[in-house]
């Protein structure tokens, strides 16, 4: 029986009125069940991004994971790139820690990291600190000028590069008209200076991109910081130290990831103006990889250079992104 007050209406927290409102919510109105197996709210929003990303990673995933793993299969056999192959371990990869060619291919990988980092982002630095601070007029135009470089196609530059460089071509030519002719030669012919000669194609060609990513960096900064400084009577070099390098380092480090990665993966340049030569005064790592799979049938050797060369650009970018999140 229901418990009832003196005037015979129900007692406040019977037990009906207990099973009653536990299939209510807070507002009094009843809870709709919920249906198994229904994911919610919180599941469907996490999935969400990774749905979105799914595509671009399908496509990453077959044009870029896909080969890579392939080639890391590759370099565990001998193989002439058809018939049988044999399964060898990692003997490729012994190989190439005695094989001097290789040694030589990644030594000069690294001195083309001089030409095509270091040099266009302290030259890079320097002019966008200048042009910024003398409001050059026409900027739009001078910007599209100097970012040319990167989008006209390598083969082309090279090309071009290659009559720059010829005995006879304008360098050597410009040489002998201001008295100068005993330093003329064949620039890409010769060994001691092949190799400076593609760096300084490299330079020309990293140093606009540089320049735009410091001018946009540059921009960012609040002129009220340079007129500050004024009135505390620094000069442009005090400026540049204190006030636009600090502000630029997110600038800085993604230069430096995108020129390494340029420099240690040049084939183009490399093919078509020296081929690698004279000797091997300029044969780097990707052309180590071509001439090897193509020329010697080696496919194995190939791709465990392929994939030490994979490993070192990722090393060496994986250091520069660290030092350059530490020092921001």
């Amino acid at each position: 029986m229901t418990a009832t007050t003196a005037s015979g209406h129900p007692a406040q927290g019977s037990a009906a009125d207990g099973r009653s409102s536990r299939g209510r919510g807070a507002d009094g109105h009843p809870r709709r069940p919920r249906r198994a197996g229904r994911p919610s709210a919180v599941a469907r929003s996490r999935a969400a991004p990774l749905l979105f990303l799914l595509p671009a990673f399908a496509v990453y995933a077959a044009f870029a994971l896909y080969p890579l793993g392939r080639a890391a299969q590759f370099s565990l056999f001998e193989w002439r790139g058809f018939g049988s192959s044999t399964f060898v371990g990692l003997d490729n990869y012994a190989d190439l820690a005695g094989d001097a060619a290789f040694r030589a291919a990644i030594g000069n990988a690294l001195v083309l990291i001089l030409f095509y980092a270091v040099i266009p982002l302290v030259v890079g630095l320097v002019l966008a600190a200048v042009l910024r601070r003398g409001q050059v007029r026409g900027m739009g135009v001078f910007r599209t000028v100097i970012f040319l470089p990167q989008v006209i196609a390598l083969v082309v530059v090279a090309v071009a590069w290659r009559q720059i460089y010829s005995p006879v071509g304008p360098l050597n030519q410009l040489l002998d008209a201001v008295g100068l002719g005993a330093l003329a030669r064949g620039w890409l012919g010769d060994p001691s200076t092949a190799l400076i000669a593609v760096g300084v194609i490299g330079t020309w060609i990293e140093m606009g991109l540089v320049m735009l990513l410091m001018l946009s960096g540059m921009s960012r900064i609040p002129q009220e910081l340079f007129e500050a400084a004024r009135l505390d009577g620094a000069g442009p070099v005090k400026e540049f130290f204190a006030i636009i390098l600090p502000a630029v380092r997110g600038e800085i480090t993604v230069a430096l990831v995108l020129t390494i990665i340029a420099a240690l993966k040049t084939f183009d340049l490399v093919y078509m103006t020296t081929s690698g030569g004279p000797g091997n005064s300029t044969t780097v790592p990707s052309y180590e990889v071509y001439f090897r799979a193509f020329d010697l049938r080696e496919v194995g050797s190939a791709s465990a250079v392929a994939i030490v060369l994979t490993v070192l650009i990722f090393a060496i970018n994986v250091g520069v992104t660290r030092i350059g999140e530490r020092e921001s």
